[in-house]
Parts: C-alpha cells; structure tokens; sequence
C-alpha cells in the first residue's frame, strides 16, 4: 500500500463552524506549551477563561490576545 493511497481524516469537517470556544488542551496546543502551563496562565488572570457547568473553556480569540499582549510587553521592555 502506497503512503499516497492513505487519507487522513480531518479534525474538523469542512461545513462545521469555527469553534468559538476551546478546551484548555485545544488552547495550549496552540500556544505550543503544556496543559499544566496553560492552566497557570488561566489561574493567574493572564489567559481569558471561564467555567460553563464544571467545565473550563478559553475563548477562541484569547490565546491571540495573550500572544499579542506578551508581545506588546516585550516591545516596551
């Protein structure tokens, strides 16, 4: 069987809307770091969350806001 021949499922179907919130494993695999890391960053204020039942999610936009706002610090420094 050639590699060629092998399709990959996608992670999300192409008619499902952009998820608009995120687990905090989701969140910290976009930032690169680990989910223990991700969970400091929430429990210090610095990463946006909220709990919805008694689940934690991050908002879609708030690893890019975090990004954006590390990045603004570092300019300044």
């Amino acid at each position: 069987m050639s590699t060629a021949a092998v399709e990959i499922a996608p992670l999300v179907e192409a008619t499902d809307p952009a998820p608009v919130l995120l687990t905090v494993e989701e969140a910290a695999r976009c930032l690169r770091i680990g989910r223990t890391t991700c969970f400091a960053l929430i429990r210090t204020g610095e990463l946006e969350s909220l709990t919805i039942g008694g689940l934690r999610r991050v908002p879609a936009d708030a690893p890019a806001a975090y990004l954006a706002r590390r990045r603004a610090e570092l300019r300044a420094a």
